[in-house]
């Protein structure tokens, strides 16, 4: 290898590794943050074959080998019966690190192709129908958190998205509670960048697969948003980081939603006596949990209604297991 050559590489590890440390860094202060993972905790880790999915679960493992708690990670991809989706990548992914697995078989594809019109996006309904079925699953294998790879860009989108076609001020929480109470969402990369995961893709090689294989193209709406944020944070850089930081510093008084504050009963106190101001915004103090953020010195890496479906499994090193008709 020539001198150049070999200065080359050196400085791409050294770009790796970096890159790999600040996703660590911010996977693990928002997991400290929102007390996302606890001792023991089952977490359902849901796959689509997108970057985002396979870099979540490549930090959680890494994370779990050095965590101050004790919890299982386990893989689980949908396969919606879309035409010409490669059934076998995940499943040889997923052997091949040894990582614990299921693959659901539903045909949700038909079902989207039958309701949404023709041009129109599907993606919407495409994504409650996967929602209800993996919520379903979550319960079935005792899984006591759903993990999705949702990053800060699509919180911040979210945000910009119900605002201008919704008329609502609500984004994505990193940490939900379902409506009906009986799961708990998390999303481990709401701290990390898009741009920092599509540069873990490159790096790491996932065997990406693409999402629009049923023929949709991204909401249209989201792609403008998008656009947007982008156009923003080249002519102001930090805008996004910024946004992202108002979500956690709301002062309810200062916005318009009665229900949320009491406008109506407000009173004047003209009193003498002075009184200290009362702090607008509630200060939430995180659970003490020991850190969560990996060592950064070191350059090594830490160690809808149920329907039924049909479920293909395997454990940890085995081989797939077939399940006739597992109600969800």
């Amino acid at each position: 290898m020539s001198n150049s050559a070999s200065i080359e590489t050196r400085k791409h590890r050294l770009e790796f590794n970096k890159l790999q440390k600040r996703l660590r860094r911010n996977v693990g202060r928002a997991i400290a943050d929102f007390n996302m993972i606890e001792e023991g905790d089952k977490v359902m880790v849901c796959l689509s074959g997108g970057k985002d999915s396979y870099a979540m679960l490549d930090i959680l493992l890494n994370l779990q080998k050095t965590a101050p708690v004790h919890f299982e990670l386990v893989a689980v991809n949908m396969d919606q019966k879309q035409p010409g989706f490669p059934e076998h990548i995940l499943p040889e992914y997923l052997q091949r690190i040894g990582v614990p697995y299921h693959i659901l078989n539903k045909d949700t594809y038909s079902v989207v192709k039958e309701l949404v019109p023709e041009g129109k996006t599907t993606c919407g309904l495409c994504s409650r129908l996967r929602r209800g079925t993996l919520y379903g699953f979550a319960e079935e294998i005792g899984a006591t958190k759903v993990a999705l790879g949702h990053h800060k860009d699509d919180i911040v989108e979210t945000l910009f998205l119900n605002m201008f076609y919704g008329g609502r001020l609500k984004a994505m929480p990193p940490k939900l509670l379902a409506d009906d109470q009986r799961n708990i969402v998390i999303r481990p990369l709401a701290y990390c960048r898009e741009e920092d995961l599509s540069l873990l893709a490159e790096y790491k090689q996932f065997p990406i697969i693409p999402c629009n294989l049923c023929g949709s193209q991204e909401n249209l709406q989201r792609q403008n948003i998008k656009a947007m944020l982008r156009d923003w944070d080249r002519q102001f850089p930090g805008r996004t980081e910024t946004i992202f930081s108002a979500l956690q510093k709301v002062s309810p008084s200062q916005l318009a939603d009665t229900g949320l504050y009491d406008f109506t009963n407000l009173e004047l106190d003209r009193s003498n006596e002075k009184k200290a101001p009362v702090a607008e915004e509630a200060t939430f103090v995180a659970p003490v949990v020991n850190s969560w953020v990996p060592d950064l010195e070191s350059d090594q890496e830490p160690a809808s209604e149920p329907e039924e479906c049909e479920v293909v499994s395997a454990p940890q090193g085995g081989a797939p297991l077939y399940i006739d008709a597992v109600n969800l």
